[in-house]
C-alpha cells in the first residue's frame, strides 16, 4: 500500500496560477486554424477567434499566453503585423513547415485573444534579427498612453488605450535558433535590450531573460552573475523524448520500455529544477527571481503524412502522465518556479486541443490541466510519499507523483500520478495536524485502457475524467484507489 502525509501546518511557498500557462507560436496550425479562423470562416467564431478552442482554455482557467514564439520570435519584426491586413507583409516561416505567413494575426488579434481568454499577455521580444530600437517601439506601441509616435500609430490602428502588457521575454532560446550566442554575449545584449523594455506608468511589466537549455548550468551561472538585478525571471526549455533528442519515438506506437524512458525523463524535471534554482539562489536568495519553464512537454516524431515542419502529434495517457508529474515538480518548487508555459496550445506537441476543419477535441493533457486548476494562488503543503518504485533495469522510477495545496477555508487539494502500466494502487493521505474532522472528498481520476488510449475525432471521449473512488478514514484520512497509468485529483474539507 501507498501512503502520502502531508502536515498541515507546514505551509510554504503559493503556487502561482502563472505555472499553469500556455505557449501559442506562429508554427504549423497552432495560430492558424488553432486560435484564429478569420472574422469570414464558415467555423464558428467571434470576430476571428475559434468559438470552441475559446471555451476550452477558458475551461482550464488560462492564466497567461505565450507569443509569438520560440524560434519564430528571433525572426519577427512586429510591425509586419499591424495595419489593415491587405498590407500586411506575406513572407515565408523560414523556421517552420517553409509556408507563407501573410502577418493577418499581429498584435491587436493577440492582444484581443487575451482579453477573449482572460489571461495575461506574455510576449516574447526578437533579440536575435531586431534592434533594441524595434524593442522598444513595440513596448511603446502597446503599453504608453501618452502623446507619442507609436501610441499615434496603434490609434490609427484601431485601438486608442494602451494595453497591459504583464510579461515580456527578451529574446528566446538565444543559445540556438535566436542567435546561436554565447552567455556571456547574451548577457551583455540581455543589459542593453531591457534597458528600452520601459515601464509607462503605474504597470510594471515583469521582464525574463533568455535562459539555459537543459542543464547548461553554465549559462545559468554567467546570466545570474552578470544581469540578475535587471531581471525578473530567467527561463528554462526542457522537453520529454522518448529517449532523446535523436531518438524521438512515435506519438502512438510505443513499448513498454519506451513508456519508461518516457517517464524518467519526465521526472528529470526535478533535477534540472533544483539544480538551477542552486545557481540562482547563490545570487539571488530571497528568490525574487523566477525560474520560467516556459517550454516544456512532450515531443514525438510527426504524425505521419503531415507537414514535419508542423511538428503535430497525438496525445495519449502517457502525455497525460507527463504532465501530471512535472505540475506536480512544478508545484513543490513554486518558491522558485512561478511561471511555465507548456508547448503547446493547440496542434503543436503536447497541446491540450487539437482541431481538423470544425472539428476540435481535447487531449488528455487538457483534462490533467483542468483536474489541477484547484492548485493555482494555493498555498502549497509539505507533503512526503512512501511508494514502491516501478519500471525496470536502468527504467526505474518513483511509484508515485504528488504535490498538495491549501485554500480557502481549509480546503486541502491532493493532486497525484501513478505511472506504472500495470499495478493500480490504494493510497492512504494522512493529513497531520489537521485540528478538526474531514467532512467531505470529491475528486477525479483520468486513466487510459491502453497505454497509447487517445481522443480522437470520432472517438473524443477516449480518455476522460472519471469519478475518483475516495472514502474519509479515522477523520484525517484519505484513501483512494487509483488504476494503473493514472492522475487523480481529489479535495478535501
Amino acid at each position: 500500500m501507498d501512503s502520502v502525509f502531508i502536515d498541515v501546518n507546514q505551509k510554504k511557498s503559493q503556487i502561482s496560477r502563472h505555472i499553469y500557462g500556455h505557449f501559442a507560436e506562429h508554427l504549423g496550425r497552432c495560430i492558424y486554424g488553432g486560435f484564429w479562423v478569420g472574422k469570414d470562416s464558415p467555423i464558428a467564431n467571434k470576430n476571428g477567434y475559434r468559438l470552441d478552442v475559446l471555451e476550452a482554455f477558458k475551461e482550464v482557467d488560462i492564466p497567461n499566453l505565450r507569443w509569438p514564439g520560440g524560434c519564430f520570435a528571433d525572426e519577427y519584426h512586429w510591425k509586419d503585423g499591424i495595419g489593415p491586413k491587405e498590407n500586411r507583409k506575406r513572407m515565408i516561416n523560414t523556421h517552420w513547415g517553409g509556408v507563407v505567413e501573410d502577418n493577418s494575426f499581429g498584435t491587436h488579434e493577440f492582444m484581443g485573444l487575451c482579453e477573449e481568454l482572460g489571461c495575461k499577455p506574455y510576449i516574447c521580444g526578437n533579440v536575435g534579427s531586431g534592434t533594441v530600437q524595434e524593442m522598444s517601439e513595440w513596448v511603446e506601441y502597446i503599453t504608453f498612453s501618452g502623446e507619442s509616435p507609436m501610441s499615434k500609430l496603434r490609434t490609427q490602428n484601431g485601438h486608442a488605450d494602451a494595453w497591459k502588457l504583464d510579461f515580456f521575454g527578451v529574446g528566446n532560446e538565444n543559445w540556438g535558433c535566436g542567435g546561436n550566442m554565447r552567455a556571456e554575449y547574451y548577457a551583455d545584449l540581455y543589459r542593453r535590450y531591457q534597458t528600452y523594455v520601459r515601464q509607462y506608468g503605474e504597470d510594471k511589466i515583469f521582464k525574463i531573460a533568455g535562459g539555459p537549455n537543459v542543464d547548461d548550468y553554465h549559462w545559468t551561472e554567467v546570466l545570474m552573475r552578470e544581469a540578475a538585478r535587471f531581471m525578473d525571471g530567467l527561463s528554462l526549455h526542457y522537453y520529454t523524448f522518448e529517449h532523446d533528442w535523436d531518438h524521438k519515438g512515435k506519438a502512438l506506437s510505443f513499448n513498454e520500455d519506451d513508456w519508461y524512458s518516457t517517464m524518467k525523463n519526465a521526472y528529470r524535471m526535478e533535477e534540472l529544477v533544483r539544480r538551477h534554482d542552486e545557481i540562482m539562489t547563490k545570487y539571488d536568495p530571497e528568490k525574487r527571481i523566477s525560474l520560467v519553464v516556459d517550454e516544456w512537454g512532450c515531443w514525438h516524431q510527426v504524425e505521419p503524412g503531415t507537414n514535419p515542419g508542423f511538428l503535430y502529434q497525438q496525445n495519449t495517457v502517457r502525455d497525460a502522465l507527463v504532465a501530471g508529474i512535472t505540475l506536480n515538480i512544478f508545484n513543490n518548487h513554486s518558491d522558485r518556479v512561478k511561471n511555465a508555459n507548456i508547448a503547446q496550445a493547440v496542434n503543436v506537441l503536447q497541446s491540450l486541443v487539437l482541431t481538423e476543419g470544425d472539428k476540435m477535441v481535447k487531449t488528455p493533457t487538457w483534462h490533467v490541466f483542468k483536474m489541477y486548476k484547484k492548485h493555482m494562488d494555493a498555498t502549497l503543503l509539505n507533503s512526503t510519499v512512501s511508494s514502491s518504485g516501478c519500471g525496470k533495469d536502468n527504467l526505474f522510477v518513483p511509484g508515485l507523483s504528488v504535490s498538495a495545496s491549501v485554500a480557502g477555508n481549509d480546503e486541502y487539494t491532493v493532486t497525484l500520478a501513478n505511472p506504472d502500466l500495470e499495478k493500480s494502487k490504494t493510497v492512504v493521505v494522512n493529513f497531520a495536524n489537521l485540528g478538526k474532522k474531514l467532512t467531505a472528498v470529491s475528486g477525479e481520476v483520468l486513466a487510459g485502457e491502453k497505454m497509447t488510449s487517445c481522443n480522437t475525432f470520432d472517438n473524443p471521449n477516449e480518455v476522460a475524467a472519471k469519478k475518483l473512488q475516495a472514502k474519509i478514514q479515522d477523520d484525517n484520512t484519505v484513501v483512494i484507489e487509483m488504476p494503473a497509468r493514472s492522475v487523480a485529483s481529489f479535495t478535501a474539507c
